[in-house]
């Protein structure tokens, strides 16, 4: 179904120069986009590729006007990826499918959950004893929601999220475990995104925390007891062990990890593959990354890093040993 120009402008905003009744079928980027495509350009530095490309409309920066004026229409915004963002949950609204049974009946929902009149449940769902699920939260085929765990309003939890299952507690007796009973839960705010496979776990005494508007990618594991702030956000594989504590507005990248019972202040950001292995206490961009190599070299470099330590000893006497010699 394709939706016009005008009906863009006029739903969300923008300086539209070109034909309001022209038709847009679809969202592209700019490399690909055709006549019958929406694009948008954020990033000046492919100011070339707007230039070459086919696109019937594009979103730019006022800055970028006279470039997008040189090849045909043209919605100007403050910021275009936002702007392309929101179109994208318009196209969405416009293009949805008819609604469908809200509970899948593959489902399996204890009667001791609550289930907000508005929620979805997909299908093979469970949501055991105690579980609440708010307004407009949707659940994907596959989640389960353990018991007493709570999901705010207008979450999304994509297919195979597993909330509440057990912390790794355990505590060492005469060479075996003794498992700790993990009675606390896990609490989810509003406005909620939780990727593919991704798992919290419950809390050992109290509950493990994510408050509104956190955004979790697919495959990352929050263990018991972790804090997560608002608006924070955390890509693919990504790790918290037990109890550490993350502020708000912060970034976590892909592979990173972070130890146990660690603070992190508010807009911290953690690069890729980086391990947090102390507390953070000030804003800023943080990277522990040892640079990728061959790997002869590598274990040269990382030799090298051994002997550090025993190499400032030696500089600081030799320095000392200097510092004596002038005075003499």
């Amino acid at each position: 179904m394709a939706i016009r120009l005008g009906e863009i402008v006029d739903a969300l905003g923008g300086e539209l120069e070109g034909d309001r009744a022209q038709s847009i079928e679809r969202l592209a980027p700019l490399a690909t986009a055709q006549r019958d495509a929406i694009s948008f350009l954020s990033n000046p530095k492919y100011r070339k590729e707007l230039a070459a490309s086919k696109a019937g409309c594009v979103i730019v920066a006022p800055s970028m006007r006279e470039s997008a004026a040189e090849r045909g229409a043209f919605i100007v915004a403050s910021d275009p990826y936002l702007y392309f963002a929101r179109l994208t949950q318009l196209w969405r609204k416009t293009h949805a499918r008819p609604d469908t049974a809200l509970i899948h009946p593959s489902a399996v929902i204890d009667p001791d959950a609550t289930i907000d009149p508005t929620a979805r449940i997909g299908a093979l769902c469970v949501v055991e004893r105690g579980a609440r699920i708010g307004a407009d939260t949707v659940l994907k085929s596959r989640v389960t929601v353990s018991e007493d765990c709570i999901i705010g309003d207008r979450c999304l939890l994509h297919p195979g999220v597993v909330i509440g299952a057990d912390g790794f507690g355990l505590a060492p007796h005469e060479g075996a475990w003794v498992k700790i009973e993990q009675l606390g839960a896990v609490r989810i705010g509003n406005d909620v995104e939780i990727g593919a496979n991704t798992c919290i776990d419950r809390g050992a005494l109290e509950d493990t925390v994510i408050e509104d508007g956190v955004k979790l990618d697919n495959l990352i594991q929050i263990g018991h007891n972790v804090r997560i702030g608002k608006h924070t956000a955390m890509a693919g594989c990504a790790a918290v062990a037990g109890s550490a504590t993350i502020g708000a507005h912060c970034t976590i990248g892909g592979r990173a990890g972070v130890l146990g019972h660690l603070t992190i202040a508010d807009h911290v950001h953690i690069s890729s593959t980086s391990l947090v292995t102390r507390s953070i206490h000030k804003p800023g961009h943080y990277t522990g990354v040892f640079p990728i190599d061959d790997n002869a070299a590598w274990e040269k470099n990382a030799a090298t890093l051994k002997q550090l330590h025993s190499l400032r000893e030696r500089l600081k006497a030799l320095e000392k040993m200097t510092m004596q010699d002038k005075k003499s």
